[in-house]
Formats: C-alpha cells, sequence, structure tokens
C-alpha cells in the first residue's frame, strides 16, 4: 500500500526495555538542536523560535515539506477518525492545522449541525505554550466561524487540565520541541479518559541510507537559507532541522508512548519516513 505514492508500513510495537534503557542513557542532556542548553534555555528558546515563525507557520510548513505536510495532516485527521461530541484536546495546535480539519470532518459529516447550539468546535480545546501561535489560531478561526473553541496556554509537560478529561489527544509536529518528551506522553495518559486515543505526527527518521542522504542535503543547504530569504529567519529553519534528527526514531518513540501507560501502540511512515503517525490508547 502506498501514502502519496511512497512506500508507507503500519506495524505493532512490542516492548523493549533494553532499548528503552539504551536510549535514556544516551539522551541525559538538554538540547537545541545541536546545543547543548540548559532546561530553562530551551524553553525559552523554542518559546522564540514560534514567535519568529507563527505569521508564516504554513509557509514553514511548506518549506520545510515542499508542501506535503497538507497532505500528511489530511490523512492524519482521516486517522483520527473525529466521531461527533468527542471531546478533542490538540496540543502544540497554536495555529489550528489540526483542530480546524478536524471540524471541517465533522461539518461534512453532520450539515446540519453548522448553524446550532451543537457546532463541533464546542468540543475542541487547542492549548499551546505560545501566546504567538495561539493569537494566529484565533484570528484563522475568527475568519472561519470557529467560535466555539477553547483556547488555552499550557505546557505540554503539565496540562492545565484534570484527568480523564478528552476522549481524544492530538499533537501535530510539537512534541520534538519539548524538554521531556516522557513528561508530555505522561500527561497525555493523564488528560485522556479510559478508551480515549492517543494521536501524534511528527517528523521522523528515514531509515534508507541512499535516502536520508539526499533528504538531509535538503534539509541543511536549502531549508535555512530559502527560510533566510522569504521569513528572514536563518536560525529557527536551522533549528527546526536540528531538532528533527534528534528525536528518536520511529521504535523508540513508541516503545515512549508505552512506557506512558498506552496499549494498542502502532505507527505508519509516510513518505519514506520522513513523517510518522504515532497512535495509541488509554485502555
Amino acid at each position: 500500500m502506498s501514502r502519496f505514492g511512497l512506500v508507507s508500513k503500519d506495524i505493532l510495537i512490542s516492548t523493549r526495555p533494553s532499548i528503552r534503557a539504551l536510549y535514556q542513557s544516551r539522551h541525559k542532556t538538554t538540547h537545541f538542536g545541536y546545543q547543548d542548553v540548559s532546561e530553562e534555555e530551551k524553553s525559552e528558546k523554542v518559546r522564540e523560535v514560534f514567535a519568529s515563525v507563527a505569521a508564516k507557520y504554513d509557509l514553514m510548513n511548506d518549506l520545510m515539506s515542499g508542501g506535503v505536510h497538507r497532505l500528511w495532516k489530511d490523512y492524519f485527521v482521516k486517522q483520527v477518525a473525529p466521531v461527533p461530541q468527542a471531546k478533542l484536546l490538540d496540543v502544540a495546535g497554536g495555529t489550528g492545522d489540526i483542530s480546524f480539519r478536524y471540524i471541517q470532518r465533522l461539518l461534512y459529516q453532520q450539515p446540519q449541525h453548522k448553524e446550532s447550539e451543537s457546532h463541533p468546535s464546542k468540543q475542541v480545546t487547542i492549548c499551546d505554550f505560545s501566546e504567538s501561535m495561539l493569537a494566529e489560531g484565533r484570528k484563522r478561526a475568527k475568519k472561519l466561524g470557529y467560535t466555539g473553541i477553547s483556547w488555552v496556554c499550557g505546557d505540554a509537560q503539565q496540562l492545565p487540565f484534570p484527568e480523564h478529561c478528552f476522549d481524544c489527544y492530538t499533537i501535530a509536529y510539537g512534541i520534538r520541541n519539548v524538554v521531556h518528551v516522557q513528561k508530555a506522553l505522561n500527561e497525555a495518559y493523564r488528560v485522556l479518559k479510559p478508551g480515549g486515543r492517543f494521536m501524534c505526527l511528527e517528523f521522523s527518521q528515514v531509515p534508507n541510507p541512499v535516502l536520508r542522504w539526499f533528504y538531509d542535503q535538503y534539509s541543511f543547504n536549502v531549508i535555512p537559507p530559502v527560510g533566510h530569504v522569504v521569513t528572514g529567519d536563518w536560525h529557527s529553519y536551522q533549528y527546526l532541522v536540528e531538532s528533527i534528527r534528534k528525536f528518536p526514531d520511529q521504535k523508540t518513540f513508541a516503545l515512549m508512548i508505552e512506557d506512558a501507560g498506552f496499549r494498542r501502540v502502532r505507527y505508519e511512515d509516510l513518505t519514506f519516513g520522513i513523517t510518522a503517525i504515532h497512535s495509541g490508547y488509554k485502555l
């Protein structure tokens, strides 16, 4: 089976403590891209990156993915399979890319709710630690008429919500930017209801060495300079490229999701593994 003309795969992950231990033993240093920084520094630097790119976030993703990120997000939301009245928490979703697709899919299923009190936007909460990203999202939501969305400024590692309150948790291209990925996964598990689903879309690792070489050449030699020309910001794009390489590979990340308590953990590669969808259930 192919996705967007390229091979994809869906793999059931089994628990391998030795792999988790190996990853954790090698990644004790907090990093900001390829720089070693304090945890406080990383939080501040990431916030600065997204304050810088918020107004041109879609353009940033177009540059990094050649525009294919739109197809990846469409497919991701299709896999989420929105259900009416289900409560969605979209973390690191400031500009609304995932939530708007989620709402649009529900409106397509039930167009009668477009003007009603049961508008699907009322079941959506967007949480992001960047006020700049949230401000951009609010502007877009207003234009679309999605006035029911709850907008919350918060940290994925310490979510400002009680436990067992959401049916679905999504995070797209955000989890690699948190200081402690495992803490963010633990929080996702905490706020989901029993039976709730975790869904993550994130840049990942290309396993084929030849394809990975070409991908690296494009990433390091094209994305930062083009970002500088188009937006006047080289360093933010350099960080984003480096952050992808510092993120754990597909299998290791799946094991971390299991460590948070999720079951039936799976991943699916898109476009040769440039990006991947990970999912799991709170059972």
